[in-house]
């Protein structure tokens, strides 16, 4: 079953490669199921992590980043009141956007109970911060987000890799149509752009999650935080700036928190290989061949919120952020000596692989009568 295809640059033809193939930087790693049953070399790297202490909580790191993050939004709220006749309080919507995007950083870590101890703990203030302070349904957040820890990049079970706007599938992009079929076509070139459009997708996604048919836990504080706070952020806006700058201003907020959550997101999966349906492959090589870590060092530690220990964070959702970097010393290390591909790539360069990615995805939904090559060679 070939669940992974890399096109040459000449339209429709396609080059059926193996069940997993990782060739992210030039490397060919490749794993055959049949090779290794459905059993894990995991447990040998869960008991080093343990004894060098890297999934100790660490309280105090989360307690003073929190009172930073506070600090911060509270300073950028006063600014807005103080600057709010005048046009340069859109010059804070970008700074707003980062610190929310960083308060987002920070669910994720309750909603993977990498804070606290106790699990009801993790989802008290994961649920608080998620929905009053971001905007997001923390229901809707744990739901996707568990089901594509669990199945990384694998078909038909991660729904990150599920069509939207965007195609991340070359078995989906010949079926699009319409609207959806011309952006595709052009959809590497089109991602970032596209991103100015996911804060308010996030946005909506919640609120939708909050008042669908579906089980929701703790439905009705999830949407009273989440209206509160909407109706706030408005209240806000709107009575201390005149209406033109503040609808100016929420679009700049929205446009750079979608980008800067996305662009956070993506360089971890995309273009990395895509599992079928029924492939099994064990938890380690699950989890480390398809996500691909961001180097940069504290800076983008910090930039990333953690996310850019991609790896290390899927082997261990729950490692609290400041262990990351020491986990990824050893697991990359456990990795070479098992001859297990461990990717890893400058911010940039995974910018690159994603676009490019994207763009031979996109190739399949052209006619192969609009082959470039092929009309260049008619004239």
């Amino acid at each position: 079953m070939n669940v992974f295809y890399a096109e040459k640059p000449r339209c429709m033809r396609r080059v059926p490669i193996s069940p997993i193939l990782d060739r992210v930087n030039g490397s060919h790693s490749r794993i055959d199921p049949a090779a290794h049953p459905y059993t894990s070399d995991f447990a040998g790297l869960m008991k080093s992590v343990k004894s060098a202490g890297l999934l100790r909580r660490r309280h105090g790191y989360y307690g003073v980043l929190a009172l930073i993050l506070t600090v911060v939004l509270g300073i950028t709220v006063t600014g807005m009141i103080f600057l709010g006749t005048s046009w340069w309080s859109i010059a804070l919507a970008p700074l707003l956007a980062i610190v929310l995007t960083q308060f987002a950083f920070l669910a994720h870590e309750l909603a993977h109970r990498a804070v606290f101890a106790s699990g009801n703990s993790n989802d008290i203030w994961g649920r608080i911060i998620a929905n009053l302070v971001v905007g997001i349904s923390y229901s809707w957040w744990m739901n996707k987000h568990s089901r594509h820890h669990a199945n990384p990049n694998t078909v038909g079970k991660d729904p990150d890799i599920e069509s939207d706007v965007v195609v991340f599938r070359q078995d989906i992009a010949p079926t699009t149509t319409g609207l959806q079929r011309a952006i595709v076509k052009r959809q590497g070139w089109l991602f970032f752009p596209l991103l100015t459009l996911e804060g308010l997708n996030l946005h909506f996604q919640g609120l939708k999650r909050a008042f669908s048919r579906e089980k929701v836990e703790a439905r009705g504080s999830e949407i009273t935080m989440l209206l509160a706070r909407h109706i706030i952020l408005f209240a806000l806006v709107y009575w201390f700036m005149p209406w033109g700058v503040a609808s100016v201003f929420l679009v700049t907020q929205l446009a750079v928190f979608g980008v800067y959550m996305g662009a956070s997101f993506a360089p971890n999966h995309k273009g990395m290989p895509i599992i079928g349906r029924d492939i099994k492959v064990d938890f380690l090589r699950r989890q480390v061949l398809t996500s691909r870590n961001i180097t940069g060092g504290t800076a983008m530690d910090f930039a990333m919120g953690g996310l850019n220990y991609q790896i290390e964070h899927h082997l261990f959702p729950n490692m609290p952020r400041p262990a990351l970097a020491k986990a990824a010393k050893m697991v990359k290390a456990y990795c070479q000596e098992r001859s297990i591909s461990y990717t890893e790539t400058s911010l940039i360069r995974s910018y690159g692989i994603v676009v490019s990615y994207l763009n031979r995805v996109g190739l399949q939904a052209r006619d192969p009568f609009d082959c470039p090559v092929a009309q260049g060679a008619g004239r």
